[in-house]
């Protein structure tokens, strides 16, 4: 530890003995013994009379003059916690070149050198000329482990450790990084799987609705053979009309309170065909009706010709499609010349809409 320089010495002080003896006798100044009465030889250089007699000595604050100058010890204010501070900081600055790599690492603890700092005196001397001297006279505070090898070696541990950890972040980033990648892989392979299956569903649905299409176009298409195969086959009943009252019409005029048929108006005379080939079931006077014709057909249908002027057929005949079997009239129940055409399946009493029958069969009224 650090110290002041030692004060001047004291002046000799004599013995008991030879204070009471009056510290007078001979000497010899030959060799430098000194004889008194009552005292023997005494050693001690003496160059003359001049350096006794002696008395007893006792020094004392007032008597001591103050040391001034490189010498006096400053007064000091704090010197702990300044020197506390100083020792902190230079522990710091240690811990930081080294000393937790080996905290952390679990090794042996590296030893720390503080630098030569001056003494606490000669930081907090009261006066600049103080402090100019014991920065001069400054002396090492203390030294805490000097061991420069095993400071190396904490530094290369701490090299070590800072490697290490680089080495686990770069790995950990790298595992971060191919999660991520992976997850993205995986949802663009799902997200390609739903795409894919999404324009599976839409191509299925667009088959679908093609062949359904197609099936509709191709139904369409089969209807207008098989209606115009019909068409060949059944006939409009007359020709030169036109539509007046048709199926269901209400009104004071039919004794039912609608109308059971469909009437085409013709002047009198116009040509009566057969719709289709057939047998004449009725042919004659029906009162309202007037003149009426009745045709079966081969399915059991009945077609009721009303209003005829005359009757070209009778019970029993056989005719085909597009035969003459009278000609338009007024006879009956009427306001004008007509054909009232009437449908009963199957000889039913009560008919169905003959223009939506004939439509049926391929013709248009």
């Amino acid at each position: 530890m650090a110290s002041n320089r030692p004060a001047p010495e004291a002046p000799f002080v004599p013995t008991q003995r030879e204070t009471e003896t009056g510290g007078h006798g001979d000497f010899r100044t030959g060799d430098g013994v000194f004889e008194g009465p009552s005292s023997g030889p005494f050693d001690g250089p003496f160059t003359g009379a001049s350096d006794g007699p002696f008395e007893e000595w006792n020094p004392t604050a007032d008597s001591l003059r103050p040391v001034r100058g490189r010498h006096r010890v400053a007064k000091q204010r704090g010197g702990l916690a300044r020197s506390s501070t100083v020792l902190g900081v230079g522990v710091i600055a240690a811990v930081g070149a080294g000393g937790m790599a080996s905290a952390q690492t679990g090794k042996a603890p590296v030893s720390i050198s503080l630098p030569d700092l001056p003494n606490v005196g000669s930081l907090i001397s009261d006066d600049e000329e103080g402090d100019r001297a014991a920065e001069a006279t400054a002396a090492p505070l203390s030294t805490v482990g000097v061991a420069t090898a095993e400071g190396e070696q904490g530094t290369t541990a701490g090299e070590a450790l800072r490697a290490r950890i680089m080495a686990q972040a770069e790995q950990q980033q790298d595992q971060v990084a191919s999660k991520a990648a992976a997850q993205a892989a995986a949802a663009a392979a799902k997200k390609a799987a739903a795409d894919a299956a999404e324009a599976e569903k839409a191509a299925a649905a667009k088959a679908a609705a093609a062949k359904k299409k197609a099936a509709a176009q191709a139904a369409k298409k089969a209807e207008a053979a098989r209606l115009a195969a019909l068409a060949e086959q059944y006939a409009l009943p007359t020709s030169s009309y036109t539509l007046t009252s048709t199926f269901g019409q209400a009104g004071p005029y039919w004794s039912s309170g609608y109308h059971t048929g469909l009437d085409f108006a013709a002047p009198t005379g116009t040509l009566i065909k057969a719709v289709h080939s057939g047998t004449i079931t009725e042919a004659g006077w029906a009162g309202a009706y007037g003149y009426r014709t009745i045709l079966t057909l081969d399915d059991g249908t009945e077609i009721w010709y009303c209003h005829m002027s005359s009757i070209s057929v009778s019970v029993g005949q056989k005719v085909s499609t597009g035969d003459i079997i009278g000609r338009v009239g007024a006879t009956g129940n009427v306001t004008g010349a007509h054909l009232h055409m009437e449908v009963h399946p199957d000889g039913a009493d009560s008919g169905v809409d003959p223009l939506a029958w004939l439509r049926g069969k391929g013709l248009t009224p």
